[in-house]
């Protein structure tokens, strides 16, 4: 909670000719299963969520560098264990730095790769 707090206070914190942000029709991330070794790419949609072994993921909103669609990647996520309601992930994932707000589970990993942008 305080490394979400701390975020939050560095990105209110940015200068005002900080870059802005588009947001993207959907978005591309990636879930490892830690015990198996699998690897699975997901392409969603803003607002499709998919199931991925005992993951079910939603993606919330895609938002990228206006000026660079190529660039980073910021995804926000909604990540439940198995029919759980409360979420073990809710939260932005930054591709560029994956550990900056990781989800934090002892099977599977999940994070950011790029905004879909068309």
């Amino acid at each position: 909670m305080i490394r979400r707090a701390a975020l939050v206070l560095a990105l209110l914190a940015a200068p005002a000719g900080a870059q802005q942000a588009a947001q993207a029709p959907g978005g591309v991330l990636r879930v490892l299963d830690k015990i198996t070794g699998a690897v699975t790419d997901l392409d969603l949609a803003t607002g499709e969520s998919a199931t991925v072994g005992h993951l079910s993921i939603e993606l919330d909103e895609c938002r990228y560098p206006a000026d660079n669609p190529a660039g980073d990647a910021y995804e926000r996520l909604i990540v439940r264990y198995q029919e759980v309601e409360t979420p073990v992930f809710q939260g932005w994932m930054i591709a560029s730095a994956p550990a900056l707000n990781a989800m934090d589970h002892p099977r599977y990993d999940v994070w950011a790769l790029r905004c879909r942008t068309s």
